[in-house]
């Protein structure tokens, strides 16, 4: 194992990084608007791109320097459709934690400050080398002294206080980000929403207290579902920076990507996904927004495993019913009830005429709109974004109410899984089902 590095700390340093990333970015783009006026239309639209990809990269580099927190809030704003084009979020998508994992001698400490004690006497068995790890901490397997296989997940020393550091710098990054929307992209962007949601979202998962309640509400709220397993946490052996779980054996999701996996296994993997995740919108009202293939498994029945519930979003019963009566409103093709929900939602203006609105859900929902089988082949994301973002500058279509900022970034992840099993069927059916079982 090679020795872990020392997260780049302090306020003044860490700001230092920051203010020298945004002037770069702000450069690069106040450089191309200077040059715009001396070239050609189809240059001037090349070069922008250019700059796009440029500072998206610029970004991607920063966030492996300082890596912990900021890696997770760069993985968070890859989201956001609204501030950068396509080839530039994905850029932003590409970054993965970089991490390295702690020595064994930190993992000692840590669960002895948490737990009082050390891995040895706290557990029959443990493994010295982590199975998984994240931005925040790592996974470690382990045998508890009853006998219980278990995943302890264990946090990077002092990563709360680098979050709050990355917090207050993100501020300037969003306000460059911003800027760029409305002077280069044309799109007007709430950025203090997007960071009040991140900066909520990111102290919650350095919380393994309030994860475990989290996986702990999960488990009651699918426990009607054979289908589905849920880790159980070990209370005992857990505390606000070590969480202790029962250990759930099966197959990554990646493993199951893929042509060369048996279609019906991904047909049942790609409808449960779709299930779960329209169940907690609509019936529950409490999401789990980290929706990417590392937080998921396939056991060997097949089951759903669910880990990590770090990032969850609760919407208030009024939010939920509002979500409910525009999913009720895609099954009757029922565009004034689409309306209706949507200002809600908080997404239009009671002064706003809805239409544009609703033809952009019709348009990024056109799967459950539609009574057949779909392909995700068939599904052109980046056509269906780009006319969806036509759609709102002519229309002013800019308000982001706080809940929908990690609703899209689940959704967003729904899709992403859904088109790499590539499986040909009819999504609106699971939809309608769940539609009507959360309207009971």
């Amino acid at each position: 194992m090679t020795k872990r590095e020392p997260l780049t700390s302090g306020r003044a340093r860490r700001a230092i990084k920051m203010g020298e990333l945004a002037s770069q970015v702000g450069s690069n783009y106040l450089w191309s608007q200077l040059r715009r006026p001396f070239l050609n239309a189809g240059r001037r639209e090349k070069e922008l791109l250019e700059t796009h990809i440029r500072n998206a990269r610029l970004v991607v580099e920063s966030s492996t320097q300082l890596r912990g927190a900021f890696m997770k809030l760069i993985q968070m704003l890859a989201m956001r459709h609204d501030l950068l084009p396509v080839e530039a979020l994905d850029v932003l998508k590409a970054t993965h934690s970089g991490v390295p994992p702690m020595s064994y001698p930190m993992i000692q400490d840590q669960l002895r400050r948490e737990l009082g004690q050390r891995p040895e006497q706290a557990f029959r068995s443990f493994e010295r080398e982590a199975f998984a790890a994240a931005s925040l901490g790592q996974v470690h397997r382990a045998v508890t002294r009853d006998g219980r296989e278990v995943a302890v997940k264990i946090q990077y020393p002092g990563i709360d206080k680098t979050v709050e550091q990355d917090l207050g710098n993100l501020k300037l990054l969003l306000t460059t980000l911003g800027a760029i929307a409305r002077d280069v992209m044309r799109q007007k962007i709430d950025t203090a929403t997007i960071y009040a949601e991140l900066q909520a979202r990111l102290r919650e998962e350095l919380d393994y207290i309030l994860e475990a309640r989290n996986m702990t509400e999960f488990g009651k709220l699918f426990a009607d579902d054979p289908e589905v397993i849920i880790p159980t946490v070990v209370r005992e052996l857990s505390s606000r920076r070590v969480l202790t779980m029962t250990f759930i054996d099966g197959y990554p999701l990646t493993d199951v990507f893929g042509e060369a996996v048996d279609l019906e296994l991904r047909r049942w993997v790609a409808l449960k996904c779709s299930e779960i995740t329209w169940r907690q919108i609509a019936e529950f009202g409490i999401l789990h927004t980290d929706f990417h293939p590392g937080n998921y498994l396939v056991t060997y029945h097949p089951r759903l495993g669910v880990l990590d519930f770090g990032s969850i979003r609760r919407f208030s019963e009024p939010i939920r019913k509002a979500y409910l009566q525009a999913a009720k409103g895609i099954v009757d093709d029922d565009d004034k009830e689409i309306g209706a929900a949507m200002v809600k939602l908080g997404y239009l203006g009671r002064e706003q005429n809805p239409r544009p609105l609703v033809e952009a859900v019709r348009i990024l929902f056109e799967p459950l709109f539609d009574d057949r089988a779909w392909s995700p082949g068939d599904y052109d994301t980046v056509g269906k974004a780009q006319r969806v973002g036509e759609l709102a500058f002519e229309h002013k279509l800019y308000r982001s109410p706080d809940h929908s900022v990690f609703l899209l970034r689940a959704l967003i992840g729904l899709e992403g899984i859904v088109r790499q099993l590539g499986v040909k069927d009819n999504y609106r059916r699971v939809f309608v089902q769940c539609v009507e079982r959360a309207s009971r």
